[in-house]
């Protein structure tokens, strides 16, 4: 499908729907803070207090279920496996999108980030993938039930990308930045096959290519900080939400600190974790590390975090359904309570991302809704998700009605 071909205007799209108003009863809502039998009711794509006057609106029994605010998802990168998902069989990036918004719904993800990552080894991280993907998800967005962003995933030994993404920036097309360095980590296994295999698959070449281009590219290793300070300085001038991936030291988050990089996401270690929260830092760890039992990589685990109050953002990472199991998951085990881990997923990166108009439910914000059914032994169920104002999936259509 060609980008240009396939391209719709606005007008065409989510934003032009009428949007019918909501009232939700009987459900079990999560406001401020704390649970109540309350209702909620939406119009014109908000949460509205119950004196606003609203006709001919759609009702949806919420008797037996949670109501809470949508799922904020600050770091996902699932659709690198409906972009390419054999090898050899990518996908064109428009039906990969528009899948990933049909997944972001049924999990009741209402504000989702693309975590793309743009790295030195080509192939699907390199420039044409990256450039693809925005440029897809510039195409589609007004046409997507879920307000979809850009998380650009800078790899910072790819020093060819600065120009580039120095435009993207000053022209508002990524929604946040974030810096990654797996170099350090290639150069070590670069001679163990077992360690490269993946990468060089993602790379097409050859493994002797590949080894070839790691040592061209590490030869560059002195212009690497120059080039993310004049990110990071953009960035900031563009009031740009900045994230560190994978900080290894207490000493590498306070230098990507200074930079702006406000967001510590994924440290690898407690003592890293430790400084990042000891300077009141967004921490974000991954939802599968919590539902899996433990992070597999061998970095620290996410609800033994959570627990002594050094997490404060769960993101899906590479497994959307993650996220709304998690929260249920740390307080299945009590280790939070269930308001204190869905904020994990709402109100936590909302006010990481500088979103005010979101992650909570009350007068005034978007109307994101996601209502989840919690019955044991089964897993917790997304039963309806409402985003922005819309009612974009119901699993039980018999808890729909029309009456003021």
């Amino acid at each position: 499908m060609n980008i240009e071909a396939g391209k719709l205007t606005a007008s065409q799209g989510m934003a032009s729907r009428p949007m019918r108003p909501i009232t939700i009863t009987g459900g079990t809502v999560l406001s401020k803070g704390a649970f109540a039998s309350t209702s909620v009711r939406v119009a014109h794509g908000l949460i509205v207090n119950e004196t606003e006057d609203i006709s001919d609106a759609l009702t949806i029994n919420a008797q037996g279920l949670y109501v809470l605010p949508g799922i904020i998802d600050i770091h996902g990168d699932g659709f690198e496996r409906l972009v390419t998902p054999r090898p050899a069989a990518p996908v064109d990036p428009l039906i990969a999108l528009l899948e990933a918004d049909r997944q972001f719904i049924a999990n009741g993800i209402t504000t989702a980030y693309h975590s793309v990552t743009w790295s030195w080894e080509g192939g699907t991280r390199g420039t044409e993938a990256a450039v693809s993907i925005l440029e897809a998800l510039e195409v589609l967005r007004p046409h997507l039930v879920v307000d979809t962003r850009y998380h650009l995933r800078h790899e910072t030994f790819n020093l060819d990308a600065e120009a580039l993404i120095l435009d993207w920036i000053a022209n508002g097309r990524i929604d946040c930045l974030a810096f990654n360095d797996h170099m350090a980590g290639t150069i070590k296994q670069r001679h163990r096959p077992d360690k490269m295999a993946g990468m060089v698959t993602r790379s097409g070449l050859s493994e002797a290519a590949f080894l070839v281009l790691i040592e061209q590219v590490y030869a560059r290793a002195d212009e690497v900080p120059a080039s993310i300070q004049r990110l990071a300085a953009a960035a900031r001038r563009a009031g740009l939400p900045m994230l560190s991936h994978d900080d290894m030291t207490p000493q590498m988050r306070a230098w990507y600190r200074d930079l702006g990089c406000a967001i510590a996401e994924f440290p690898i270690n407690e003592e890293t974790t430790l400084s990042a929260a000891a300077a009141c830092d967004p921490i974000v760890f991954g939802a599968p590390n919590v539902v899996r039992g433990g992070s597999h990589t061998g970095c620290p685990s996410a609800a033994q975090m959570s627990a002594r109050g050094l997490c404060t953002i769960l993101a899906s990472d590479y497994y959307y359904p993650a996220l709304p199991l998690a929260p249920f998951r740390l307080a299945a085990e009590k280790i939070l309570s269930l308001s204190e881990a869905w904020a994990l997923v709402s109100s936590g990166p909302a006010a990481a991302l500088g979103l005010t108009d979101r992650g909570s439910i009350e007068a005034g914000f978007r109307g994101d809704l996601v209502l989840i059914e919690d019955r044991s032994p089964l897993p917790p169920r997304i039963v309806g998700t409402i985003a922005g104002g819309r009612l974009a999936h119901l699993g039980e259509a018999g808890r729909i009605g029309v009456g003021a």
